[in-house]
């Protein structure tokens, strides 16, 4: 069966029923695109549409864990909510997830890269993952109104499952963004602009690239992110204050900071010291 030209339909069908459940944007995207590969390898090799179809597509796919997974979870959606053939994980297994530590940067690093940033925008996106624990997306669609230092909270709009929260503002952000204000000509209404509209995700990956070359790492997101959690954890910070400031929906995804943490592991002495 030539299933390109039922592929139009299909995706169409799949994004009307993703809005439709409130999916956000990214997700939307991910979706269609992981089933469009899915439906052209499928016509390509003539496979059936079915789950051995489905097997076949996964094994073919040399990607990460994490890329795998969320394949998976497209063409599994796309199968029971546009198809109406679900099939379990025992029909087609999906990959297990890596348990990997978060990479956590020290204050001093941080400071440093900081330091070293002389270009102002930059310098702000660091601050701000820093400072508020942001995912990069949720950077990018940062409005200049979401800054609220009045009450001291940073509003994020549609964050991850989109779904919106507040978190910290740090006190000493405010003098760089009056001086940012007070250089930049926006054109939109978003904290970060490139050219055509707000800043792009590449931009800010090369921002951090460049800045985490400077003190000899692979600087990322993330790592600010999980630097944020991890140190308010060592200073005394609830748990489940850093739970809710993170936007996880669940405490252990939050839990995995105390396996990070140096505040316990300051207090032991190890047996060398003791010789």
């Amino acid at each position: 069966m030539d299933y390109i030209q039922k592929k139009r339909d299909y995706l169409k069908k799949l994004e009307e029923i993703c809005i439709l459940r409130g999916f956000s944007r990214e997700t939307i995207k991910s979706y269609t695109y992981n089933v469009s590969r899915f439906i052209d390898f499928i016509d390509k090799s003539r496979l059936n549409l079915n789950k051995n179809g489905v097997i076949s597509y996964l094994l073919a796919q040399d990607v990460s864990i994490n890329t795998s997974r969320l394949q998976h979870a497209s063409i599994n959606f796309f199968f029971r909510e546009i198809l109406k053939k679900p099939f379990t994980l025992e029909e087609v297994p999906i990959k297990k997830k890596k348990k990997q530590l978060p990479k956590v940067i020290s204050k001093e690093k941080i400071k440093k890269i900081i330091d070293l940033t002389e270009n102002l925008k930059h310098r702000l996106i660091i601050k701000l993952f820093y400072s508020s624990g942001l995912r990069l997306q949720e950077l990018i669609n940062l409005k200049r109104k979401d800054l609220d230092f009045e009450r001291g909270v940073l509003n994020i709009r549609k964050g991850k499952g989109n779904k919106d929260r507040i978190s910290l503002i740090s006190k000493s952000l405010k003098l760089d963004l009056l001086k940012y204000y007070s250089k930049e000509v926006f054109k939109t209404e978003y904290l970060f602009e490139g050219r055509k509209g707000k800043y792009t995700k590449k931009s800010v990956q090369k921002t951090l690239d460049i800045a985490g070359k400077k003190v000899g790492i692979k600087l990322t997101p993330h790592m600010l992110r999980h630097s944020f959690a991890t140190h308010l954890l060592e200073s005394g910070t609830d748990i489940r204050h850093i739970q809710k400031l993170l936007g996880h929906s669940d405490l252990k995804t939050t839990e995995i900071y105390t396996h990070v943490s140096t505040k316990d592991l300051s207090n032991i002495k190890s047996p060398l010291d003791n010789l």
